[in-house]
This record gives C-alpha cells, sequence and structure tokens, in this order.
C-alpha cells in the first residue's frame, strides 16, 4: 500500500504549547490513527505531518486540523498523525484525546 504525506502549518497570534516534551496516543490500526505530540520552538507555530493510505482528502485534513489549532489555541508542537483509514469524526476525537494527554502532568491534569 502506497501511503501519502501531508505536511500543514498554523500560526494562532496566541499560542500555548503542551506541558510535556513529547506525547503519543493510539494505534494505526483498522480505522484508526495514532498522535505524537513534540514541544518544539516553532515561533508558536504548529507543524502537522500526515502520513495516510488515503489520497484526495488535503482539504477535509487541513479544515479539521485548521479547526483543532485555532480552538485549542495550540502553539510552538510538532504533530505527526499516523492514519489507517480515520474518519474526520474520529481525527477530531483523537486530537483532543492526545492534546489532554500532553498536558497531563504527573499523571492527573494541571
Amino acid at each position: 500500500m502506497a501511503l501519502n504525506e501531508l505536511k500543514f502549518e498554523y500560526k494562532n497570534e496566541k499560542s500555548v504549547s503542551i506541558k510535556k516534551e513529547w506525547s503519543h496516543l493510539g494505534v494505526v490500526g483498522s480505522g484508526d490513527m495514532e498522535v505524537l505530540m513534540e514541544k518544539k520552538d516553532l515561533g508558536g507555530a504548529v507543524q502537522v505531518k500526515v502520513v495516510t493510505p488515503v489520497t484526495g482528502f488535503d482539504k477535509v485534513w487541513n479544515l479539521v486540523l485548521e479547526k483543532f489549532i485555532k480552538s485549542s489555541n495550540l502553539g510552538n508542537v510538532s504533530i505527526e498523525i499516523n492514519d489507517n483509514n480515520a474518519t474526520p469524526v474520529v481525527v477530531s476525537m483523537r486530537l483532543r484525546q492526545a492534546l489532554a494527554e500532553a498536558n497531563k502532568v504527573n499523571g492527573g491534569e494541571e
């Protein structure tokens, strides 16, 4: 199976990074995906790399990612998504879960 690699970059005026240096959530399996988040100095930007077997959905990925980044005010984070045919609803859910996990400190939320 050939994989499609997409790259996006977003920037919020007022951005907040994640609390952990890096975080991982999810498993690449049937209809699912994994999200890796890493804190990086990107001048407030968020860089996203998506690896997916699906082609032709670049605009959908952009819309889902842009909505998530704007609503979370995320910045200075590199995100890698390894997708296995996840629907946009699952992508949104996994991103919110990954952000919550990336902001946990010492087993609890802060």
